[in-house]
């Protein structure tokens, strides 16, 4: 069933159909919200808040927008909430910081897994705009014309931004030791 039939079944009083959505969604837009706020208890709070106040006010959304209505009004809550959160001055260690190496089982999943590390520790080092671009378009799998919707930019700008953050990657995992696409 399309976005836009569970969220007209939701207008219409089924619940099962918000609830869909939110099992639908909440995953993918943790790890984005996480990308921006770095914090992953916060984004989950905030993908949250953003379901309430969606399921709250009943906004009224263009025919195939909801996902890129829902990506822009969590971006917007994220970004508020960076902006606090700065604000406040508060000074946060990471309590899992290598938790997952540790886990790790066989030697692929720990290469697999350094492999990974690398690709997000250069995501953070390309200008935060290609990387919100990259995100959304290869992790998040929304099309440019939704991604151009939850920055707030033109599609042009979109597609300027991902070519950019392209040739930053391929430099900063060049860096890293990884040259193959295929390796990352």
């Amino acid at each position: 069933m399309s976005d836009d039939e569970l969220y007209s079944r939701f207008l219409a009083g089924e619940m099962s159909a918000a609830d869909q959505l939110m099992i639908k969604y909440m995953g993918q837009l943790i790890m984005y919200l996480d990308a921006i706020i770095h914090d992953i208890r916060d984004a989950e709070d905030l993908v949250i808040e953003t379901f309430a106040v969606i399921l709250t006010k009943h906004p009224s959304i263009r025919e195939g927008g909801f996902r890129a209505y829902l990506y822009r009004a969590a971006r917007n809550r994220a970004l508020r909430f960076r902006i606090r959160k700065r604000r406040m001055n508060i000074f946060i260690l990471e309590e899992n910081i290598g938790e997952e190496l540790l886990s790790v089982q066989t030697e692929d999943e720990f290469f697999r897994d350094e492999r990974r590390h690398a690709v997000l520790k250069c995501l953070n080092r390309i200008d935060p705009d290609c990387r919100e671009a990259l995100w959304l378009t290869f992790f998040e799998g929304l099309s440019y014309a939704e991604a151009a919707a939850v920055m707030g930019i033109n599609v042009k700008k979109v597609d300027n931004l991902l070519i950019k953050g392209k040739q930053r990657m391929r430099t900063e995992l060049a860096k890293e030791g990884i040259t193959r696409v295929e390796e990352a």
